[in-house]
């Protein structure tokens, strides 16, 4: 047996020779997404897939790029974006190109988390395939979506028929391509269903070998009840779980992350395969609404301005809202920026406290109550806010079960003021918590942002440097890669990704982007048994 593998490995570099190579990666350093340390190798690339790591010294190829020394890795798998036109965030349908994401080095997105997505994934896909792709899409289907197809947003438990209807729909969306069901349990409608309503139709989901990655129900005094209900979905459900943008909210439980860390490992010591995902910033994004009580958000458009209306319901409302700004431990709402504000674009970049001021009303508290009350009648907006600490991010990616997530959009360049994770992720995490803080290796960092999503949602054939799969690669320079977008000014695309390959296309060459569309849609296992 040893002298037939002997032979083989004598012969595979002449048998490779035959053909020559559409891509030729020459003197690089491969950083493989193992985890493992870095070593030299040439790269081949063939037909959209990598053929050979290692030498060739007649290696000859259309395209050859000389990495002299730079780190080559896999295309960087983005586990959590919101990238559906009506996301609120930037669409592919709008920029399908995705450039903010191809130069942070990402070739992979998935979408539809939160619990929100396309509910006829089969049809968005097709949608996709003909505006031609600059990036790899998968996609969850979403139990806010299904439920509001079903029910709207009303505040009540699911009737039998009601659930079997979204039972069906979630069938439907897995055997179309969806890789999994996602919930967002702080939002509405998603937050007025039980743990057994998601049980039920996360079954549908894993029935299809689907993954379940949930934004829990809360993050501040309930985080480890939130966590507890997500591992019981998992376990009832017989499916793995991703907790979305872990973290911990408010200032009062800064420091404490830890503790919940420990509760993850403790259910994985327990045989729950659990992990976690985090984007490398003390501020997170998201509606006006999650100020308000949530029971306040039921129903019609009509139904909320009624309520807002009504003066002892505006009262009890604007009771709820002054105690859970205490719980927060926050003074006044200056932690919340708005980032987007169709009504009146002159607000976008100023605190809610300005926003008050700037409406004429006093700087306290009862007045920034109302001031969010009114703009939240006038339309409602997208907000920055100042959750956590970065002490407490830190901590998270000390963790090696912690994947790397934007949970940002396809940007337009110049519209509104985005959270600037949406363009600078996966440089902030190489340039400050890999090279200034030596929070993480820089192997296990690129282990996070490919392999470890890779294997959580069952993309089977990327996430590595490795014969045979697809050839989603990465040239840096890793001395100068950078985050350029802040939060005075988003709309800046990073630095030192100065090759990135997508199924063997060159889309973005010595820096900048090329007009390829490389990109394909991702469908999960059970479209092609459906078929």
């Amino acid at each position: 047996m040893r002298y037939v593998i002997a032979v083989f490995l004598v012969w595979l570099p002449a048998v490779l020779h035959a053909d020559e190579y559409d891509i030729w990666i020459a003197n690089a350093r491969v950083v493989d997404g193992t985890g493992n340390p870095w070593f030299r190798a040439d790269i081949g690339i063939r037909d959209g897939r990598i053929v050979l790591v290692g030498q060739d010294a007649e290696a000859r190829a259309d395209i050859t790029i000389d990495a002299e020394e730079r780190f080559v890795t896999p295309g960087f798998i983005d586990v959590h974006t919101h990238v559906e036109s009506r996301s609120g965030r930037g669409g592919l349908e709008t920029t399908p190109r995705g450039d903010n994401f191809l130069l942070d080095g990402v070739t992979t997105i998935i979408t539809g988390n939160c619990g929100s997505s396309e509910i006829q994934v089969g049809a968005w896909f097709s949608k996709l395939e003909e505006l031609g792709l600059g990036l790899n899409v998968a996609t969850f289907v979403g139990h806010n979506s299904v439920r509001r197809e079903v029910m709207g947003t009303a505040n009540r438990q699911a009737r039998p028929e009601e659930l079997e209807h979204m039972q069906s729909l979630v069938d439907v969306a897995m055997k179309e391509g969806a890789i999994g069901f996602s919930t967002g349990l702080l939002y509405i409608p998603g937050t007025y269903a039980s743990t057994e309503e998601v049980i039920e139709l996360a079954r549908a989901a894993a029935r299809h070998g689907g993954v379940y990655a949930t934004h829990i129900r809360e993050q501040g005094a309930e985080l480890h009840a939130s966590i507890e209900e997500a591992v019981t979905i998992g376990r009832e459900a017989s499916m793995p779980v991703q907790i979305s943008h872990f973290k911990i909210k408010g200032k009062k439980r800064w420091g404490s992350i830890g503790d919940a860390i420990e509760l993850v490992e403790q259910y994985r010591r327990e045989g729950v395969d659990v992990v976690i995902d985090a984007y490398p910033y003390d501020r997170a994004s998201t509606g006006l609404s999650v100020n308000l009580p949530s029971w306040a958000l039921a129903d019609s458009d009509d139904a909320i301005k009624a309520r807002l209306r009504d003066p002892e319901t505006r009262a009890r409302i604007l009771k709820e809202m002054r105690a859970k700004l205490d719980d927060q431990g926050y003074d006044d709402y200056s932690f919340g920026t708005i980032a987007r504000f169709t009504p009146d674009p002159s607000l976008e970049g100023m605190t809610l406290s300005e926003v008050n001021l700037a409406r004429g009303r006093p700087a306290n508290i009862e007045a920034e109550m109302e001031t969010i009350l009114e703009l939240m009648e006038e339309g409602g907006a997208s907000l920055v806010y100042h959750y956590m600490s970065l002490e407490d991010v830190e901590t998270i990616y000390r963790y090696p079960n912690a994947a790397v997530a934007s949970d940002g959009g396809v940007q337009q360049m110049g519209v509104g003021k985005p959270h600037p994770r949406s363009y600078g992720t996966n440089a902030r995490v190489l340039a400050e918590f890999v090279r200034e803080l030596e929070t993480m290796r820089l192997e296990d960092a690129i282990r996070r942002m490919t392999s470890l999503p890779a294997r959580t949602f069952q993309l089977k054939d990327r996430g590595l440097v490795r014969e045979g799969l697809a050839a989603d690669l990465v040239v840096m320079d890793f001395p100068n890669v950078r985050d350029r977008a802040t939060f005075e000014k988003p709309h800046q695309f990073s630095e030192g990704f100065d090759f990135v390959i997508v199924n063997g296309e060159l889309m973005v060459e010595n820096g900048a982007l090329t007009d390829a569309r490389a990109g394909r849609v991702v469908r999960g296992a059970a479209f092609a048994r459906s078929r």
